[in-house]
């Protein structure tokens, strides 16, 4: 197989001379494993905090080992029971072209009649992160008025369309025309650009003018200083992910941060697998999708070689939609 694997640990933002593409042999298959060519590889934010060697909630990738995360492959060779040859399946052996993988690592895909990479997006972890976070980390209920950081993104494009389909007004954060016109095409009330000059602060002060209910966090920084500036009473936080801070060492400002003892605002953080063997998610996206409530939109970089490419653009908003990378 050829794998990437990580050369250096980055100080600050990742290069390319961080990665490392290598060759390693397969092992034989074993009883009860299955031989997988990947097809799509995902390349998501929180990658970046297994690049350090800090202990945290999943462990660091190790130097010169082959880097992990999601991907979609089809099973070639099997010695598993109840996986045949040319399964779809998912599985976190990703960042190389070919795994060989215990049986119970891989989960043949739900046939919901989406194509198999949406299951690295809306229907995979962060269309789940999406739906656990805004309904059962924020509670969030109809009438609510939410706030989705990164709104363009994976994360924050499904919570736009989950949050308009349970009847919430929803305030989007993206950052250029472009991507503010393709998130209110997805049904928010109203959309912030962050690069257009105004604080996010003073516009969310407009959009929201009595204040907001909600806050999803993907960023992190001036986002999550404007929530707590214009936080109702009782309003509830899902903090999933900080992309400002990952690859700067400097705390986010907190510059409002008093204001939740007088509002009783909750911030709750959460990661999707708290929520590991809910079987809702399925059942709940799968009908919003037969209503036609979700939309869905890609980035995709071609060839496993640009796979530390693709990731490096998530950090300088290189994607609208889920990051992907096809093989």
């Amino acid at each position: 197989m050829k794998a990437w694997t990580l050369a250096a640990r980055p100080k600050g933002t990742p290069v390319t001379d961080d990665f490392a593409l290598v060759e390693r042999d397969l092992p034989a298959l074993n009883e009860g494993e299955v031989r997988i060519a990947n097809r799509w590889l995902s390349v998501d934010p929180y990658m970046r905090g297994r690049m350090n060697d800090t202990k945290s909630y999943v462990p660091p990738f190790q130097l010169g080992e082959p880097m992990q995360g999601g991907a979609i492959g089809e099973v070639v060779e099997s010695r598993a029971d109840g996986i045949a040859v040319g399964t779809l399946v998912s599985h976190m052996a990703g960042w190389r072209d070919e795994a060989v993988l215990p049986a119970a690592h891989v989960q043949p895909l739900p046939d919901l009649g989406v194509d198999p990479q949406a299951y690295l997006g809306q229907f995979g972890m962060p269309g789940m992160t999406a739906y656990y976070g805004l309904l059962q980390v924020a509670e969030a209920k109809p009438g609510d008025t939410v706030f989705v950081s990164a709104a363009a993104g994976a994360v924050g494009s499904t919570v736009v369309q989950i949050a308009k389909a349970k009847g919430m007004t929803v305030i989007g954060s993206a950052g250029g025309a472009e991507k503010c016109d393709w998130v209110r095409s997805l049904g928010a009330d109203a959309v912030i650009d962050y690069k257009g000059g105004q604080s996010v602060v003073e516009a969310l002060g407009e959009a929201a003018p009595d204040g907001i209910d909600v806050y999803f966090d993907n960023v992190g920084g001036d986002h999550l200083d404007a929530a707590l500036a214009h936080a109702k009473p009782g309003a509830r936080f899902a903090i999933c992910g900080m992309i400002d801070v990952y690859n700067d060492a400097k705390p986010t400002s907190l510059k409002y941060l008093a204001r939740l003892i007088g509002n009783r605002v909750r911030i709750q953080g959460f990661i999707v697998s708290d929520f590991k063997g809910q079987q809702d998610f399925y059942r709940d996206m799968a009908g919003m999708l037969k209503d036609g409530q979700l939309k869905r939109e890609e980035t995709v970089f071609e060839g496993l070689d640009r796979t530390p490419e693709a990731f490096l653009a998530l950090f300088t908003g290189g994607n609208k939609g889920k990051m992907l990378v096809k093989l």
